[in-house]
């Protein structure tokens, strides 16, 4: 097993393929394309398109009415003729009077491709790749803003966004979700719910019968706080195409209509147990589901596997959500 700055560096030594890779692959062909194209460049790592998000986009640059571009980033520019004008917002729009310039902003989606390294829950490699359109959006100074938040992105200022292009696949981040797990929990004694969560699914049935990378994927943050030391955030994403199903039990239901609940949950996600890890993520299953599934198994009726029951005893001796 490596250690922590050993994937790191190993990491930014596959960065250079994968940028190539997303250079020539049209996004139009689609995630399973992109993975099919990563396997060609990196025949070592078979990584599988696990899950896209999309509906953000970020702040692009100015260009004017024919397309030219006069900068890629709109809020330095901003910035720096707002400190020519010595911070009067009126002056800095008397002064671009007349002139027809339009803000963009890049519009995308982010891709997350998983390949497993090992046995162990968190040993997998991720890769998140965004797609990205540059597109032509709210005319600058037409809305006589009072605010830099106002000039740059006005509510309602982006009706008819152009695109300026075709979208285009770019690197955004390559790591081992392991080494990154490993620093966040280095920074406290007591294990993070992310840390449980991986836990939990090492010791479940759901960890017996399928890899977590082939159910979840892992936002991860990391930022300096005001005194500098680095703070670690990880978010578990189940990568289901759509919204979880409804559990389908009234809160009291135990015994056999309680366990038909359960099974049809956890067919409708693809892996047993599933209905425990949306309780902790998504509240798709209600609370009250833990409790009595441990009630059904002290008297008797035993539908859960015992290591199955024991985490979820755990879980409510020590409640935790992700």
């Amino acid at each position: 097993m490596k250690s922590n700055q050993a994937w790191t560096e190993y990491c930014k030594s596959l960065s250079p393929a994968i940028v190539e890779t997303c250079a020539r692959t049209p996004v139009s062909a689609g995630g399973t394309s992109l993975a099919r194209a990563l396997h060609e460049a990196l025949p070592d790592w078979q990584f599988r398109h696990a899950l896209a998000r999309g509906g953000w986009y970020r702040l692009g640059g100015i260009v004017d009415e024919h397309g030219q571009r006069i900068t890629d980033n709109l809020e330095q520019w901003v910035e720096d003729a707002l400190d020519a004008c010595d911070g009067d917002i009126q002056q800095m729009i008397e002064e671009n009077e007349g002139r027809t310039l339009y803000a963009t902003r890049l519009v995308g989606q982010t891709h997350y491709l998983t390949a497993n390294v090992g046995d162990e829950a968190d040993n997998f490699l991720q890769l998140e790749i965004e797609d990205l359109q540059e597109m032509r959006a709210h005319r600058l100074f037409s809305n006589e803003p009072t605010t830099l938040e106002e000039l740059v992105d006005p509510r309602g200022g982006n009706l008819n966004p152009l695109p300026l292009g075709l979208p285009y696949y770019t690197l955004r981040r390559i790591q081992h979700i392991g080494a990154f797990l490993t620093r966040m929990q280095a920074q406290k004694q007591e294990a993070a719910p992310i840390h449980r969560m991986l836990d939990d699914w090492s010791k479940s049935s759901a960890g017996a019968n399928s890899d977590y990378a082939n159910h979840w994927v892992i936002a991860t943050r990391e930022h300096l706080d005001r005194y500098h030391q680095p703070i670690f955030r990880a978010q578990p994403i189940a990568t289901l195409p759509g919204d979880p199903p409804d559990f389908e039990a009234a809160p009291g239901t135990s015994g056999l209509n309680l366990q038909e609940a359960l099974q049809r949950f956890d067919r409708a996600v693809g892996y047993p147990m599933a209905w425990y890890f949306h309780m902790l993520t998504t509240k798709a299953v209600p609370h009250w589901v833990a409790q009595s599934t441990v009630e059904d198994a002290l008297t008797g009726f035993a539908y859960l596997p015992q290591r199955d029951v024991d985490i979820i005893r755990n879980w409510l001796h020590r409640p935790y959500a992700v």
